[in-house]
């Protein structure tokens, strides 16, 4: 497969810091502009994304849709925000059940407190403390954002899926 990230290697790389909710919501939508296939996140509960609110879920809803072979994976320690108040999230879930997928860290490593977003390696936007909104977004730091890409694909290894767009028992 080939990576979308590959493209950008000409382009200038971005480095910026955040300390406010604002900022951090800007530089999510900032990571939102750029084109790429596979993104992932990892985060305590998804609140903080606002997964809820029309224009995240268009962001994410257009990411999804722009190519078939566009995946968003997602590991979270508490799904209940996610399956009690982010019932856009839920239904763009049921349509994009091939491409969307949201898992729960087991209980070996619920202990981890950062959170971040890497879109495919070039990508990233990452909060060192989840409870806080003080963070660094880069783009196209191949560097920064293949470390986290890793980091990510350890966190999935020790997930499992956990949030389902259908219910169990209909």
């Amino acid at each position: 497969m080939t990576d979308a990230g590959n493209a950008q290697t000409d382009s200038p790389q971005e480095y910026f810091r955040f300390d406010t909710e604002a900022d951090f919501q800007m530089a999510v939508d900032k990571l939102f502009q750029q084109p790429g296939r596979e993104l992932r996140v990892f985060d305590s509960n998804l609140s903080v994304l606002k997964l809820n609110s029309p224009a995240r879920i268009d962001q994410l809803r257009e990411f999804l849709a722009a190519n078939r072979a566009n995946r968003a994976c997602m590991v979270v320690h508490d799904t209940d925000h996610v399956t009690r108040h982010c019932p856009r999230l839920m239904n763009l879930l049921s349509r994009y059940n091939h491409a969307l997928q949201i898992n729960r860290t087991s209980d070996e490593i619920r202990e981890l407190q950062d959170s971040f977003m890497v879109l495919d390696r070039n990508h990233y936007v990452r909060r060192p403390v989840a409870r806080f909104f003080r963070g660094a977004a880069g783009i196209n730091d191949e560097s920064e954002a293949l470390v986290m890409r890793s980091r990510f694909q350890e966190i999935w290894n020790a997930s499992y899926p956990a949030v389902s767009s259908t219910t169990p028992g209909l």
